[in-house]
C-alpha cells in the first residue's frame, strides 16, 4: 500500500524521452526527463537493461517512409522493482535538415527523424497521444531541438492533469473504434476474439504503425476490463542478452511464500507463481507436475481445472541467446514437445503449453474475499485477484490472458524477434510492420493482415476450433447490420447508442458473461453446442479459464447461461452459413472466384454474341429497308409523271 501511495504522489507519467536517428549509431535516446538512469544526466544515451529496445520501439522500422506516425508499445518492469507493465506512446516526425535554425554537427542527412515518447504507469493510450501530438508539433516548430523546456513542462502538465484519473469511461478507449473494426473485418472480429481467448500466437501486420496499434488495441478493448486492468503483466519478458541472468529474482519470489496464507498450499504456490514468475521450460514442467501429483491427493473428477505446484525453480532451458540470428535456425518443434505429453484428457486440440503453468487439475476453491465484489449503491468495485494478480470485478474480469508469459506487444521492433521463439513465452498478441515477421509463419498460429482484413491460420485443427457456430454467426451478423445501417439519433446527431462503439463493447461484454456462465453448465451439451463444443473444450484447458474457474464468483448467478443468440434454425441461418462459408473457407473462396470468373465470361460472351447478332440484324434491317425503298421508289416517282392528267382540263379551257 505504501508503494502504491508513493506512485500516486509521483504521478502516472514516468519519463519524457526524445529518441533520434544518428547516421552512425542508429536509433538512440537523446534526452530524457527525468533521466532514465538517475545517476546520469538528461542527455545520456545509456539505458536500463530491461529497456534496451526503447529506441527501436519509439522510432519504428521504416519510419522514414512517413512524415509522421504514432506508436503504442509496452516495456517490461525493472527486475526486483515493485512495478507493472510500462505503457509507452511515441509520436514520430521528420523534417528537412535545411529548415533547422540550429544545425548540429551530427546532422549529416537531408532529413531529421525524431520521436517524443511518454512512458506511463497507466494505459491511457489515446489520451496520452492527443496531448503528445500537440507538444511534438510545437517541439518541431521550434526548429531547435536543444530547446527542451517544453518537454519539462509536458512532464509537469501530464502528471498534474492525469494524477488521480480513474481508469474508466470513454477516455480509456480514446482512439479505439470497434465500429471501424467491424466495418473492416465484419464477421472475422469474432474469430479474432476467440483466438485470443485460446491464448494463441497472434501476429498483426500492416503499415504504418498507427494503423497497426489502433487495430490491435481495438480488438483488446472488446474484452471487458482488459485495457483498464488486464495488461499489467503483459510485458514480462527478458531482453535477449539477459535471459540467462542469475536467479535472484526467482529466489525473491520464492521467499514471498511465507507472507501468503491460504488453506490449500498448492493453490498458494500456484498463486505466487502466476503473479511473480514468467514461465518454465518444458523439461522442468514434467518434473514439477510429477512432484505435485505425489504431494496432492486430487479427487477423481478432473474436469474442474485448477493449478497446483509448490516449488518455484529456474527454467532448465532458457531461450537461445548465442547470436542475433538464432531465431532463423531455431527448430519450431521445440515449442511443440510439451503438448504431446501433457494435454489434459488426451484432447488433441493443439493448445500449446496447457500444462506448463497448471500441471494438475483440482477442486476450485475461493481465495478472493467475496464481500468486496460489489461496492455500495450497486456500483461494481474492483478488487485484487489473488490468483491472477490483476484487479478484477465481481465477475472475475478481466480474464487473466496476458499473464504468465503470454505477451501483449502492440508494436514489436525487429530486435525483439527472438521473443516469438522464446520457450519462456507461451504466446503473444503482437504487431509488426517488418516483412520478416510475416515470413516466419511457423512462429505464429495466426497472422492478421489488417490491410486485407484476412486471418491466415495454418493449422487445420485450429481452424476447426475457431469455426463460428450458427449462434455465433447470428451474433456477428447482428453487429454488422447495426454498424452498417448507420442509424442516426435525432438527439445525438448521428452518434446514437445502437451501433456505436460503447454499444459494441457492451455486446461483447454480454457475450463473455454468457460464455462464462454457460461453461459452468457442464452437463448441458446442447447449451454448450451453441458456442462450439471443441472450442469450449480447448478453452477450458487454457490458463486464463483455469484462473477464473479457481475462484467462485457469486455475481455469475445473475447471468443467464446460454448463447445470447440461441434458437431454432431457419432459412435465414442457412443463407448466413452459406455466405460465411463462401467468404471465409478456402474452398468457398475458390468457388466464389470460379463463379465470378464464369459470370464475367458469360457477360462478355453475351456482349460479344449480342454485338455479332446485333450486327447481323442491323445489316439485315438495312438491306430490307433498301429493298423496300427500291420497291416503293417507282410509285413515288410516278406521281410527277401522272401530274399532267389533272392539268389537261386546265389546258383544254382556252
Amino acid at each position: 500500500m505504501e508503494s502504491h501511495g508513493k506512485e500516486e504522489l509521483k504521478g502516472p507519467v514516468l519519463h519524457i524521452v526524445v529518441v533520434g536517428f544518428h547516421h552512425k549509431k542508429g536509433c538512440q535516446v537523446e534526452y530524457s526527463y527525468p533521466p532514465l538512469i538517475p545517476e546520469e544526466g538528461h542527455d545520456s544515451s545509456n539505458l536500463p537493461e530491461e529497456w534496451k529496445y526503447l529506441p527501436f520501439l519509439a522510432l519504428p522500422d521504416g519510419a522514414h517512409n512517413y512524415q509522421e506516425d504514432t506508436v503504442y508499445f509496452h516495456l517490461p518492469p525493472f527486475s526486483g522493482a515493485d512495478m507493472k507493465c510500462v505503457y509507452g506512446v511515441s509520436c514520430y516526425r521528420q523534417i528537412e535538415a535545411k529548415s533547422l535554425k540550429v544545425r548540429l554537427a551530427d546532422v549529416t542527412r537531408e532529413t531529421v527523424q525524431k520521436s517524443v515518447c511518454v512512458l506511463s504507469r497507466v494505459p491511457l493510450y489515446g489520451l496520452l497521444q492527443a496531448k503528445l501530438q500537440l507538444i511534438t508539433h510545437a517541439y518541431f516548430e521550434e526548429k531547435d531541438f536543444s530547446q527542451i523546456s517544453i518537454l519539462k513542462e509536458l512532464y509537469e502538465h501530464m502528471n498534474g492533469s492525469l494524477r488521480g484519473t480513474a481508469l474508466e469511461g470513454s477516455q480509456v478507449f480514446l482512439g479505439m473504434s470497434p465500429r471501424d473494426l467491424i466495418l473492416h473485418f465484419r464477421h472475422k472480429v469474432l474469430i479474432l476474439f476467440k483466438l485470443i481467448l485460446l491464448e494463441k500466437k497472434v501476429l498483426f501486420y500492416v503499415s504504418p504503425v498507427n494503423r497497426l496499434v489502433e487495430a490491435l488495441m481495438t480488438v483488446l478493448s472488446l474484452f471487458p476490463g482488459m485495457i483498464e486492468h488486464g495488461l499489467a503483466d503483459s510485458s514480462h519478458y527478458q531482453p535477449k542478452s539477459s535471459v540467462s541472468e542469475d536467479i535472484s529474482l526467482l529466489e525473491c519470489v520464492s521467499g514471498a511464500e511465507e507472507f501468503v496464507s491460504v488453506s490449500v498450499t498448492d493453490i498458494t504456490n500456484a498463486t505466487l507463481e502466476l503473479v511473480g514468475e514468467e514461465g518454465f521450460g518444458e523439461d522442468q514442467t514434467t518434473t514439477t507436475s510429477t512432484e505435485a501429483s505425489q504431494r496432492t491427493a486430487s479427487p477423481p473428477d478432473t474436469s474442474t481445472p485448477a493449478g497446483a505446484r509448490t516449488n518455484l525453480k529456474p527454467p532448465s532451458r532458457t531461450s537461445p541467446d548465442s547470436s542475433e540470428s538464432d531465431w532463423e535456425t531455431l527448430d519450431p518443434s521445440v515449442l511443440e514437445d510439451v503438448p504431446k505429453d501433457s494435454e489434459t484428457g488426451g484432447l488433441g486440440l493443439g493448445v500449446e503449453h496447457p500444462e506448463t503453468f497448471d500441471p494438475e487439475p483440482g477442486v476450485p476453491i475461493t481465495v478472493q474475499p467475496q464481500g468486496q465484489s460489489a461496492g455500495q449503491g450497486g456500483q461494481v468495485a474492483v478488487t485484487q485477484g489473488l490468483v491472477s494478480g490483476l484487479e478484477e470485478d465481481q465477475y472475475g474480469l478481466p480474464l487473466a490472458i496476458f499473464t504468465k508469459g503470454y505477451l501483449c506487444l502492440p508494436y514489436m521492433a525487429l530486435q525483439q524477434h527472438h521473443l516469438l521463439s522464446d520457450v519462456t513465452v507461451r504466446g503473444f498478441v503482437a504487431g509488426a510492420t517488418n516483412i520478416l515477421f510475416r515470413q516466419q509463419r511457423h512462429l505464429s498460429d495466426a497472422i492478421v493482415d489488417v490491410e486485407e482484413a484476412k486471418i491466415q491460420i495454418g493449422d487445420p485443427e485450429l481452424r476447426k476450433l475457431l469455426g463460428l457456430t450458427t449462434a455465433d454467426l447470428r451474433f456477428a451478423d447482428y453487429l454488422v447490420k447495426h454498424v452498417t445501417e448507420n442509424r442516426e439519433d435525432i438527439f445525438l446527431d448521428g452518434t446514437g447508442w445502437e451501433g456505436g462503439d460503447e454499444w459494441i463493447r457492451a455486446q461483447f461484454g454480454l457475450y463473455v458473461h454468457s460464455l462464462l456462465s454457460s461453461t459452468l453448465q457442464e452437463d448441458n451439451e446442447k447449451l454448450l453446442a451453441d458456442w462450439g463444443a471443441p472450442f469450449i473444450s480447448a478453452w477450458r484447458i487454457t490458463h486464463n479459464y483455469r484462473v477464473w474457474f479457481s475462484n467462485k464468483h457469486p455475481a455469475m448467478a445473475k447471468i443467464t447461461p446460454g448463447h445470447p443468440f440461441q434458437g431454432q434454425y431457419s432459412a435465414a441461418d442457412l443463407k448466413l452459413r452459406f455466405s460465411h462459408s463462401v467468404q471465409n473457407s478456402e474452398r468457398g473462396k475458390k468457388i466464389g472466384a470460379a463463379v465470378i470468373t464464369t459470370s464475367r465470361s458469360v457477360v462478355q460472351t453475351g456482349k460479344a454474341v449480342g454485338q455479332s447478332v446485333g450486327g447481323v440484324l442491323t445489316s439485315a434491317k438495312s438491306a430490307m429497308s433498301s429493298w423496300f425503298s427500291t420497291l416503293a421508289q417507282p410509285a413515288i416517282l410516278a406521281t410527277p409523271a401522272a401530274s399532267p392528267e389533272p392539268q389537261s382540263p386546265t389546258e383544254a379551257k382556252p
